[in-house]
C-alpha cells in the first residue's frame, strides 16, 4: 500500500468516529471514489447496522458486497451525515468534486444531508481550486456547445473525457486552466448553460467537516456557522 492510500486509510477510518452520535440503524450518505472505498469497508468491518444512500453505482456495488443495506433517497430523506472525499479542496470548505464522474449523485446526495464530512489526504488541501481539471457533466447532443460555452464564460479550456459515460447516461468535460476564485459564483454561472446537468463545484454547498490525513495524523476542522451557505 503507498504512502498516499494509507493517508487516505486513515481519513476514512477517522470518519467512523463521526457517526457515534448516530442511532445504531441510520440512515447515511455514502460518496465515491478510493477513500471512500476505504470507509465503505472499514464500516463494514465495524459491523454497524446502518443503510446507505449510495451515489454510485459503483459504490452500491461495493457496500452490497459487505452486506451493507441501500435505501433510496426518495425513502430517506433528509439524512444525519454524508461521507465523500475530494478531488480538491480549499481553505473555505469549497471542493472540486466529479473525477470519478459521480460529481451529480454526489451533488444530490449532499443535498440532502444535514452535515458533509469530507475526507481526504493532504496533497487535496489548495489555497485556490482549478489545479485539478473542474468537471461538468453534460447531455451528449449538447457537448460541443457547452464547451463553447464554457470557454467563453471562463477562458479555460473543456476537455472531452472520451469513452467514459455517466451513471446517468451522460458526457463529463473536464475544464483545464482555471483559477477559481469565486467558487460559488462559477458553479452558479455554469449551470445557467442549456445542457449542463451540474458541475463539480462544491461551494454553494460545501463541506462542514473536514478530516484531513496528514503524515503527522489527521486533522479534523469544522467550517464556521457564519459561513454557513445553504
Amino acid at each position: 500500500m503507498s504512502n498516499q492510500d494509507e493517508l487516505k486509510k486513515a481519513a476514512a477510518l477517522a470518519a467512523l468516529a463521526e457517526l457515534e452520535t448516530l442511532a445504531p440503524e441510520s440512515l447515511i450518505g455514502v460518496g465515491t471514489g478510493s477513500t471512500v472505498n476505504h470507509f465503505i469497508d472499514a464500516l463494514a468491518s465495524r459491523g454497524l447496522r446502518i443503510r446507505a444512500v449510495s451515489s454510485s453505482e459503483a459504490s452500491s456495488t461495493r457496500l452490497v458486497a459487505h452486506g451493507i443495506p441501500l435505501a433510496s433517497l426518495d425513502d430517506a430523506g433528509e439524512l444525519p451525515v454524508y461521507i465523500d472525499g475530494a478531488d480538491e479542496i480549499d481553505h473555505g470548505f469549497n471542493m472540486i468534486k466529479g473525477g470519478g464522474g459521480a460529481l451529480t449523485r454526489e451533488k444530490i446526495v449532499a443535498a440532502a444531508a444535514r452535515r458533509f464530512v469530507c475526507i481526504c489526504d493532504e496533497a487535496k488541501q489548495v489555497a485556490t481550486l482549478g489545479r485539478f481539471p473542474l468537471p461538468v457533466e453534460v447531455i451528449p447532443m449538447a457537448r460541443v456547445q457547452v464547451a463553447r460555452e464554457i470557454a467563453r464564460l471562463t477562458g479555460g479550456e473543456p476537455r472531452w473525457r472520451k469513452g467514459f459515460v455517466t451513471d446517468n447516461g451522460n458526457h463529463i468535460l473536464d475544464i483545464h486552466g482555471l483559477a477559481i476564485i469565486d467558487p460559488s459564483g462559477l458553479e452558479t454561472a455554469l449551470n445557467q448553460i442549456a445542457g449542463i446537468v451540474t458541475n463539480g463545484l462544491f461551494a454553494r454547498r460545501g463541506a462542514d467537516v473536514l478530516l484531513l490525513a496528514t503524515a503527522t495524523g489527521v486533522r479534523r476542522s469544522e467550517r464556521k456557522p457564519s459561513d454557513d451557505r445553504r
